[in-house]
């Protein structure tokens, strides 16, 4: 179902994007009078999202990726001025941002919130007791299709839609870690020297992750056009979590649950690595984290979210984040396991 004030959501996405280009104080001048239209189709964007229908998908995936485009800003540096810092592009982006934290709370189970412990070790166990049952935890696209069935398209798929997660950790940790102070500034630099391979340019694990790439061809041209929305959602969730300050808490569970889970899923991807033999220099990140992620996630635990909890704002953030966090995985490798199989089904397996 379509909002009115949205005639097409494709047009506002192409229409912002391409101002991201232009230095921020000419956006703001030449689109001046274009402010409240602009505004308008933004708000009719979300609106629209937030329905049922093709109209509310489309609207949904123009949503994910103009935001997703956005953070590009935010997220490298660029070779010439570009919109960051932009008045409009501000406006825009908090629209943006809002209504997608708005999306991901009503997944929360009402209530849920109010039931945590109130001492910080308690609460953490409840925390982890609540993931540990959550589908997110051992999702069949990992225990079932990844390691059994997968071939070499479906890891390349795979790797390409992790991108937005693993190819940026360290940015990530980066980007949180303002503000913060002792056990948890140090764990979090703990955290991201090892992202840094430890002072090793060749063991930095974004370089690692590069390495994947080159062994499916991947090229930067291919990575936008292979994301689906929830792709997206993923990426766009970890950067509004970790630029704003006030949702610290939020980036404490959400970054923290994605390393607890990730040893567990890694080691699905790589037993099929080695199934379908493929070159060991690809695999070399997804070994490593398994070891590591186990350890950063019991740092994490211990050093990051216990001192954090110690009151009722910071342990609902913690418990916020980690909860969009799970939830927002079960939905993603649901959607990615029902592709996977509907692609399967039309594709025939040659036999010998």
């Amino acid at each position: 179902m379509a909002v009115a004030g949205l005639t097409d959501p494709e047009a506002i996405v192409d229409e912002i994007s391409a101002l991201l280009p232009t230095p921020a104080d000419e956006v703001d001048r030449i689109f001046a009078k274009d402010r409240d239209r602009i505004v308008a189709e933004i708000d009719a964007l979300n609106a629209t999202a937030e329905t049922t229908g093709t109209e509310a998908d489309r609207a949904r995936y123009a949503q994910q990726l103009l935001l997703s485009r956005i953070f590009q800003t935010v997220m490298h540096i660029p070779d010439r001025p570009t919109a960051e810092g932009s008045s409009l592009l501000h406006e825009v982006t908090r629209r943006l941002e809002r209504a997608t934290i708005a999306a991901e709370d009503a997944y929360l189970e009402p209530g849920l919130l109010e039931e945590a412990p109130e001492a910080p070790k308690q609460f953490l166990s409840w925390l982890k007791g609540r993931i540990r049952s959550h589908r997110a935890f051992k999702h069949p696209y990992y225990t079932d299709f990844i390691k059994h069935e997968a071939q070499h398209e479906d890891l390349r798929t795979y790797v390409i839609q992790e991108s937005l997660i693993d190819g940026r950790f360290d940015d990530l940790l980066a980007m949180m870690q303002v503000g913060t102070s002792g056990q948890s500034k140090m764990e979090i630099a703990n955290n991201y020297w090892d992202e840094m391979g430890n002072g090793d340019p060749e063991a930095v694990h974004t370089h690692l992750f590069n390495k994947i790439y080159e062994i499916f061809d991947v090229r930067s041209e291919d990575l936008e056009a292979a994301m689906t929305t929830s792709d997206l959602l993923s990426g766009n969730l970890a950067v509004i979590l970790c630029r704003y300050r006030h949702l610290y808490p939020e980036a404490v569970g959400f970054l923290g649950m994605t390393e607890w889970l990730a040893p567990d899923r890694f080691r699905n991807v790589v037993h099929a690595w080695e199934r379908l033999g493929l070159p060991e220099v690809g695999i070399t990140y997804h070994r490593l984290h398994i070891t590591i992620d186990s350890q950063h996630a019991a740092g994490w635990f211990h050093n990051v979210v216990i001192p954090t909890a110690d009151s009722p704002y910071m342990r609902r953030g913690i418990a916020r984040g980690a909860l969009w966090r799970a939830n927002s995985s079960a939905r993603h490798l649901d959607e990615r396991l029902a592709q996977a199989l509907n692609a399967e089904r039309r594709v025939p397996v040659a036999t010998g």
